[in-house]
């Protein structure tokens, strides 16, 4: 009865089990929305995160088991995609840019930082989260994993161009710009996240690892033949 009422909706074919739709049928974004969203109300509601089960998540959000199935393993992965869906959205940088992309990726976690702390419901999600080793571990690998790709692809991007000294190993410059940003935002939370970080820690940072001017020895005017 429940299915029957799905189909209309999720736009998926009948008969099909937890491991997707099948090819050439489109998934409904109406009722993936009207899953995160339900997901968001519960939490809203003072739901903990262990709580939560798919039962009460399909019967909030008006859907079948089975939908949610179709689109999610578990609820691992649905509490990473609804906590990708109400972080800040992650910055669309060049691919060929140095120091600018870098620029851009810190500044996605400074404003993080911010919403964190702005928002009661990120704040408890993430305080939850790191008491559930599963969900942890899928969000670092889903998540914080690709970003750290794309930090360490700009530093990389930053040497090839000159803009940063090619003697020094990338993964630690990467840290370098990573550390600063993750004290501020993770470990102290109350430490300030003024809207210029960013260019004060690279300009910090860039004192020892921005490759030195060539100096040119010059012969004196009057030693000249």
């Amino acid at each position: 009865m429940q299915a029957a009422q799905d189909r209309p909706q999720d736009q998926t074919v009948s008969g099909q089990g937890p491991q997707g739709p099948r090819r050439g049928r489109p998934r409904s974004a109406a009722v993936e929305r009207a899953i995160l969203d339900a997901v968001v109300e519960l939490l809203e509601a003072g739901e903990p995160l262990a709580g939560l089960s798919i039962e009460r998540i399909a019967r909030t959000a008006g859907v079948g088991k089975a939908t949610i199935y179709r689109r999610w393993s578990g609820k691992e992965e649905l509490f990473v995609d609804v906590l990708r869906d109400i972080e800040p959205a992650e910055p669309t940088v060049s691919g060929t840019a140095g120091l600018d992309d870098l620029r851009l990726l810190l500044e996605s976690m400074r404003t993080r930082g911010l919403a964190q702390r702005s928002s009661v419901l990120l704040h408890n999600v993430f305080a939850q989260m790191k008491s559930h080793p599963k969900l942890w571990a899928e969000y670092q690998g889903t998540v914080i994993a690709p970003r750290r790709v794309a930090l360490t692809a700009a530093v990389r991007r930053a040497v090839e161009a000159g803009e940063l000294r090619a003697d020094l190993d990338v993964e630690l410059m990467n840290d370098l710009f990573l550390g600063p940003m993750l004290v501020r935002t993770v470990h102290r939370p109350d430490a300030p996240l003024p809207e210029d970080l960013v260019d004060r820690i690279i300009e910090v940072l860039l004192q020892g690892l921005a490759p030195k001017p060539r100096v040119t020895t010059e012969i004196p005017a009057t030693t000249r033949m």
